[in-house]
């Protein structure tokens, strides 16, 4: 152990570093350590032995003659290495009407940091009352990203034209006690390395995690735990307490073996990614990094420059296009592909990405074209939430090239259609053919358009048909939280139901909504468990429900095993070379144009494009004209006969029915190399139901 003391810069063996790169960085003898402070007096370098050391085992003052150069603070000790406990006390003027936040009493972990350690006692408020908070305070590690064998391992880069992403909880997938992970591994990195097999079986190619920065479980009213992960602490270091090792450095090598096992077993990792806030809060908040070291860089202010601008719903704002900031989202960014190996990224509310330092949007926001931009993130996947929390919305005109957007307007637009809402049926159909009406005029490929009913952020797919209302008590906020515009409807009873018959319907809900989602143009994203009826009770802002609300029942693959298959078969067939696109280079619009698609009715040719018409059926070939398929879509309450194309005008002459949502399983869907052939001139099609039957021509047939 070193001794405790405080040391100097004029101190032997002690050097003045250097100011790039940014963090703690391994170099020949020792360790470089850079941080970004331009208005601090004083700032203190802090060693500690152990997580929860109320005092450090070194302080090294820094000297700003020998230390500091330009805004960088920085310092070189020798004999650090891997593991070693760090954190920065800064001092300065406290003027919150000037956006000055300094406060020397207050540990803080270091922006650039490649893990943090959280100590067993570890207090949030402590940040924000008076008097020393080391003991209980984060704590950042040093590491040295190098020494870790990839074996090989590179990102997947798989075509979004190849893609159906399955957006999940690291611990949440994991966690239930009926998981069979192996004990010790519930709700980790690892646990989920255990699940690979589920996924393969699935056959999803990206799992989208929900936020793995390491965030603040305690950012939450009393009592209640931060369980999606939306509140950031560090943009670099993986969330700790998801590794099942407890070593400081221990997650890095956990998240990595993840990565690289996904990889092997084809399945490519996006990270949700919150850029837009951190946990440090509104101006009551604690002081964790941040806030101590450059208040008003870091953050987006109100004229008053004491108050938080609060784009984000979240209290504040990150300042995304100040130069600083942008070069730590950057530097972000870069790690998470260059040391850590994941295939793209969701950017969660990345409208507010596109907003300058007084909260106006930018035509040409310097931070998102940067990433667009950059060769070091070509082929990676980009996508957006294309809004914020104060009705910035840019589905349709988010900025670039590359940028793909989670599209509200498919989940809402299906959503109505199946529900049987009046005058949704235009919207509806225009959904199916990756929504032309909102990205035609970017001349971009189909897959601009990520189509996904639901997400975490809302009812679970069971519940959007089980319930009309939100359910949120167990939040403790009086129902008064999460969002009531849900556009779900519970077939007739309100949750829970012993009702065969409304059970019926709601399973078949259920198939039609993943049907639509998988089949439609653009590219897909199932939400966890949606595939066995995953329910929250109604539940539809789970953030604090780190419990059986939010966890995935393991239980539940065998008890919904009908729509597990559904699902499979779906997701097969989807990624089959004769369902998907011949030439991922087409735009949307070409695509469109050189397609034969027929729109019917009940009839055909004469589709009812009414406010009361809650029928469709469209007929499509593929651009080889070697296959053809007819999807029929009842949302009415009543049974509906559907004429169908003459079969000898198809390849192949005759009709195969693939599925139908209205039949038991397993005749709902079949794989489609097992198809009947289907006899007649009509197709009976019971209410709230849809069936896809196709035609392929038989020297075609050995491909499919």
């Amino acid at each position: 152990m070193v001794d405790r003391q405080t040391a100097s810069m004029d101190a032997p063996g002690l050097g003045r570093g250097q100011s790039s790169p940014l963090g703690a960085t391994i170099v020949p003898g020792g360790a470089n350590f850079s941080v970004f402070s331009r208005d601090a007096t004083s700032v203190e370098l802090l060693l500690f032995d152990r997580v929860d050391d109320a005092r450090p085992s070194r302080t090294i003052q820094l000297n700003p003659r020998l230390n500091r150069t330009y805004h960088y603070w920085h310092a070189f000790i020798p004999g650090i290495g891997p593991g070693q406990l760090y954190g920065y006390r800064v001092a300065g003027q406290s003027d919150p009407g000037r956006g000055l936040r300094f406060d020397p009493n207050k540990l803080l972990f270091d922006p650039h940091g490649r893990a943090v350690a959280v100590p067993p006692g570890y207090r949030r408020r402590a940040a924000a009352e008076p008097g020393d908070n080391a003991a209980v305070a984060m704590k950042s590690v040093v590491a040295d990203p190098r020494g870790y064998d990839w074996e090989g391992d590179t990102p997947l880069k798989r075509p979004f034209s190849r893609t159906v992403i399955y957006e999940l909880h690291v611990a949440g997938f994991t966690r239930h006690p009926s998981s069979g992970v192996t004990a010790g591994k519930r709700g980790t990195y690892a646990g989920l390395v255990e699940k690979i097999p589920y996924l393969q079986e699935l056959g999803v190619t990206a799992v989208e995690l929900l936020p793995v920065f390491q965030f603040d479980p305690q950012d939450v009213p009393l009592g209640f735990s931060n369980y999606w992960g939306y509140s950031p602490v560090s943009f670099f270091a993986p969330h700790a307490a998801y590794s099942s090792r407890t070593d400081p450095l221990g997650p890095l090598d956990e998240f990595r073996d993840m990565i690289k096992a996904l990889h092997r077993a084809g399945i490519e990792v996006i990270l949700d990614v919150v850029f837009n806030h951190t946990a440090e809060g509104d101006q009551r908040g604690p002081t964790l990094c941040y806030r101590g070291l450059a208040n008003n860089f870091y953050y987006m202010m109100e004229p008053d420059g004491e108050t938080y601008a609060n784009y984000s719903g979240c209290g504040n704002t990150f300042n995304a296009n100040n130069p600083i900031v942008r070069r730590l989202i950057i530097d972000s960014i870069h790690h998470w592909v260059r040391e850590m190996h994941v295939d793209g990224f969701r950017f969660d509310l990345a409208a507010i990405l596109a907003r300058d330092e007084r909260g106006c949007p930018l035509e040409d926001p310097p931070l998102l074209w940067d990433i667009e931009t950059d060769p070091a993130l070509a082929g990676i996947k980009l996508i957006a939430e294309a809004w914020d929390a104060a009705g910035l919305y840019q589905v349709g005109s988010f900025i670039g090239d590359s940028w793909k957007e989670w599209n509200g307007k498919f989940r809402d637009d299906v959503r109505s259609f199946l529900r049987g809402d009046a005058g949704t049926v235009s919207r509806f159909a225009s959904r199916l053919l990756a929504s032309p009406d909102i990205y035609g005029h970017q001349e971009r490929e189909p897959e601009q358009s990520i189509n996904f009913v639901t997400c975490h952020d809302g009812f679970t797919l069971n519940d959007l048909v089980s319930y009309n209302h939100k359910h949120n008590e167990a939040n403790g906020e009086e129902n008064r939280d999460g969002a009531d515009h849900n556009l779900s409807w519970n077939c007739g009873a309100e949750g829970f139901t012993e009702d065969a018959a409304v059970e019926a319907l709601r399973n078949r809900q259920v198939k039609n909504f993943l049907t639509l989602t998988l089949l439609a143009l653009g590219a897909p994203m199932l939400l966890m468990g949606d595939e066995v009826r995953r329910s929250q009770g109604g539940n539809n802002n789970s953030y604090c429900q780190d419990n059986e609300i939010g966890w995935f029942n393991w239980e539940l693959p065998a008890r919904h095993a009908d729509v597990h298959r559904f699902v499979r078969l779906l997701i097969a067939a989807r990624l089959k070379r004769d369902i998907a696109v011949e030439d991922p280079d087409l735009t949307l619009n070409q695509l469109l144009g050189q397609a034969r698609l027929e729109w019917h009715g009940a009839r055909l040719g004469q589709p009812d494009w009414g406010d009361d018409s809650h029928s469709i059926a469209l007929t499509a070939w593929s651009l080889t004209r070697r296959f053809a398929f007819h999807v029929m879509i009842n949302a009415w309450w009543e049974p509906l006969e559907f004429k169908l194309p003459p079969a000898q005008e198809l390849p192949g002459g005759r009709w195969r029915r693939w599925l139908d949502t209205s039949l038991p399983s397993p005749g709902d869907i079949v794989p489609m190399d097992e198809a009947p052939a289907f006899e007649g001139g009509t197709y009976a099609l019971p209410p709230r139901s849809l069936a896809v039957i196709f035609a392929r021509a038989s020297a075609f047939a050995g491909t499919g």
